[in-house]
């Protein structure tokens, strides 16, 4: 009894995707290869595909010959090549012929009956003989077709989780940004109201200026207003310490 048996290579472990996120850092090409075929892009298994980013398990690439960038999980790549489609067909057939039954003996194989040699003359019916005399040489066996392997569903391709950058203001000088991946939000960050500022003149929205130089304005007004009450108390306490010392000295 002949077995075979295929081992399909495992998809991106943590430690590739810890090894790839590392690539992408240094500013370094990142390439991994795709486990099953795509036949409504035209890309088979094994095609390679450029990494573009890593959200967790979700593996953001470019496939070669594809103008797009599309999502992957982890188990959908892998980090070599995948091996040739015609290994796989080969265990694929291995895999579908059944291996014969121990507990069946075998079917006895009929001797040959001897044959009367006939005179010469009668040279008609030789052909009948060595008919007959070749089917009962013949074992009888069995012949098991293997079963049409269905062609596999294509994978349908992910869309891309809508980003979204939300900036708040805080307070008077505080400014906040956050990024949210679909329905995940992202924790925020303090930043100052001349980067958000900057920002926004980056974007080129005049709205966006006109209402971010309208809070900016409005703290900074604040903030004068502030600076001169303080001020008012600085110079009363002043006042307030000069007449302190003069009674001292008077004294």
């Amino acid at each position: 009894m002949v077995g075979v048996s295929s081992h399909r290579r495992p998809g991106l472990t943590p430690d590739d995707l810890e090894s790839l996120s590392a690539a992408l850092a240094a500013g370094k090409r990142a390439t991994v290869y795709l486990r099953d075929p795509m036949p409504s892009l035209g890309l088979d298994a094994g095609a390679s595909a450029r990494v573009v980013s890593i959200d967790g398990s979700t593996v953001m690439v470019s496939p070669k010959g594809v103008d797009d960038q599309l999502p992957f999980e982890a188990d959908e790549l892998q980090k070599t090549r995948a091996a040739t489609s015609a290994s796989s067909a080969r265990q694929r057939a291995a895999r579908a012929t059944p291996a014969p039954n121990p507990g069946q003996p075998p079917k006895p194989v009929q001797a040959p009956k001897p044959v009367a040699q006939k005179p010469k003359a009668e040279s008609p019916q030789a052909p009948a003989v060595r008919a007959e005399h070749s089917s009962r040489t013949e074992p009888e066996t069995d012949t098991v077709k293997p079963r049409p392997v269905p062609p596999k569903a294509p994978r349908r391709p992910k869309t891309a989780s809508v980003v979204s950058v939300t900036v708040a203001s805080a307070g008077e000088s505080t400014w906040t940004v956050s990024v949210s991946h679909g329905s995940r939000k992202g924790k925020a960050t303090e930043v100052t109201a001349d980067r958000v500022a900057r920002a926004m003149r980056e974007l080129g929205d005049e709205t966006a200026v006109a209402a971010v130089d309208g809070v900016i304005e409005s703290a900074r007004a604040a903030a004068q207003e502030r600076i001169d009450e303080l001020t008012r108390e600085l110079e009363s306490a002043r006042a307030a310490l000069a007449h302190l010392d003069g009674e001292s000295t008077d004294d």
